[in-house]
């Protein structure tokens, strides 16, 4: 709150850079007093504390039809270019290494695969601080954020693969071993996404089941989404992939389920816990800079590691973005690519991962913690700060701040039910004909199951347009008279208590008050001019 008392100062500094310079100066004064580094960012703390907040919140929130729309690319992203990633600079690593530009370093092959695995992990905290800040395009935010988001989970699941390597041994690793790497990794990916799918589902019919539990509901949006973290953690389950696919799957049902206050709790109590984790986890990013047991300094293993990790980004982003406009309706401009290659930000999910590292296998340990360190700083500070610029200068386009009109909503829906009628008729089935049959089959099937009656009939589109327009003209009424109120000296209370207010007030004065008792559905009292 104190930073946003600056704007001049967060319009040209994204928050999460300020955080960390927040944080060097926080530890400095921490060393100053103790001569220790006496906190630190715990990877138990983090995994199991902040870090959930986060992927929930991002996955709760997240905008469902342009996720769901470019659901094909974000997966590319998040899975073919991590794994490209990892391995690229890994290799690219071992084999400079090996050309003796790192000096003497006891590091073998796969330890540069693992370190490689925890450097493909882009933060969505770092992303979204920065290009929700930004207000880029729709589809580039949800390209970034969304590969960002699943690229966690990804990561993870990597670098415990990776790791599993490493304890193995090199000399025992054969073709049967990388296949059961690989399987592991398909099984632990896609088996924590079907975990918060189920729980997903179970959340939506608990809060079909919470019309006498209003008080509590919101309650149960956060144990049951925890509980699916955990769940996928003990099963061995990517446990990332779980909370975010709970949050995207039961978004729709559980809001429509909830009460109006419920859902507004629920808005801002996430929206606190989120930004209160991200917060702790920037500020220590910084703090743990200030900590010279840490530091192990080689030029060339550091240098090397920021520049393959940015060449890579771009390498990976254009070309699968090539791949990808063969195929998509409306390509992926030059100019957006560029700025996906520079928005691959990373933060603390590779600073955690790299606290994780055992010391007894890897002996160059504080080497990778302190490079790591660098490589955040690097993108989150000087990228961050140069993101915007970048925007500006490059004229991307901007995302509209403007509300819809009904016209503008009608031609839109209007168009996709063309685009499904093009596709039926030329006879290809692309995204516009499986939407529309998805719709349908949720329409028949999950909504009876998962929504309550009047939730459902609250979701007709005609109704809904409805009620938004009755509730603008109410609104627009309650406005005019609140004039006519206020020019009485009188506030807005309900119709019963207006008389009351105006003859304690005005005792020896009789206003001529007149009760509206209803104005569709509202309730006050009206005072004539």
């Amino acid at each position: 709150d104190v930073l946003h008392l600056y704007k001049r100062l967060t319009i040209e500094i994204p928050e999460s850079a300020m955080l960390i310079l927040f944080g060097f100066i926080l530890g400095g004064m921490i060393w100053g007093a103790d001569k220790a580094q006496t906190f630190a960012l715990q990877p138990r703390t983090f995994f199991f504390f902040l870090l959930p907040q986060i992927i929930l919140d991002a996955g709760y929130f997240m905008p469902n039809k342009l996720f769901f729309s470019n659901m094909g690319a974000i997966l590319i992203f998040a899975i073919i270019g991590t794994v490209w990633n990892a391995v690229a600079v890994g290799l690219s690593l071992y084999g400079v290494y090996l050309g003796g530009a790192m000096g003497n370093l006891d590091i073998d092959i796969l330890q540069f695969m693992l370190f490689g695995s925890l450097l493909s992990a882009v933060d969505p905290v770092a992303v979204l601080a920065v290009f929700e800040e930004v207000h880029v395009n729709e589809v580039l935010f949800i390209l970034v954020f969304g590969e960002s988001l699943l690229n966690d989970g990804v990561t993870v699941v990597l670098y415990n693969v990776c790791d599993a390597f490493v304890s193995l041994g090199a000399d025992k690793i054969n073709a049967a071993e990388i296949i059961k790497g690989i399987v592991s990794f398909l099984v632990v990916a896609f088996g924590g996404s079907l975990i918060g799918v189920v729980f997903a589902i179970l959340l939506s019919l608990l809060t079909r089941c919470t019309k006498n539990l209003q008080i509590i509901e919101p309650g149960f949006i956060f144990v049951v989404s925890y509980l699916s973290y955990l769940t996928a953690e003990m099963l061995s389950l990517s446990s990332i992939l779980a909370i975010t696919f709970c949050g995207v799957c039961c978004q729709k049902y559980v809001n429509a389920n909830m009460a109006e206050s419920s859902v507004t709790t629920v808005k801002y109590a996430m929206k606190v816990l989120a930004n209160g984790s991200e917060t702790i986890i920037f500020v220590f990013l910084g703090i743990s800079a200030i900590d010279p047991n840490i530091w192990v300094w080689n030029t060339g293993f550091i240098l090397l590691t920021v520049l393959f990790v940015l060449v890579y980004r771009i390498i990976g982003v254009f070309v699968l973005t090539w791949m990808l406009n063969r195929y998509r309706l409306i390509p992926i401009e030059i100019i957006d690519q560029v700025i996906m290659s520079y928005g691959g930000l990373r933060g603390g999910v590779a600073y955690g991962l790299a606290v994780l590292l055992d010391q007894a296998k890897i002996k160059e340990k504080n080497l990778m913690l302190c490079t790591t360190l660098i490589v955040v700083y690097f993108t989150v500070i000087l990228q961050g700060v140069t993101m915007k610029p970048l925007v500006t200068w490059l004229k991307v386009k901007r995302s509209s701040k403007s509300e819809l009109c009904l016209i503008e909503k009608l031609q839109n829906r209007a168009f996709d039910h063309i685009l499904v009628a093009i596709e039926d008729i030329s006879g290809q089935i692309g995204h516009n004909y499986m939407r529309e049959k998805w719709n349908k089959f949720e329409e028949r099937f999950i909504r009876p199951l998962l929504m309550k009656t009047s939730a459902r009939k609250s979701q007709d589109q005609l109704f809904n347009v409805f009620h938004q327009l009755n509730l603008k003209d109410a609104i627009s009424y309650v406005a005019e008279v609140s004039v006519s109120v206020l020019a009485s000296g009188l506030d807005m209370v309900p119709g019963a208590d207006i008389a009351s207010q105006a003859s304690t007030r005005c005792p020896t004065r009789k206003l001529p008050l007149v009760t509206c008792q209803s104005h569709r559905g509202l309730k006050f009292a009206v005072v004539p001019d």
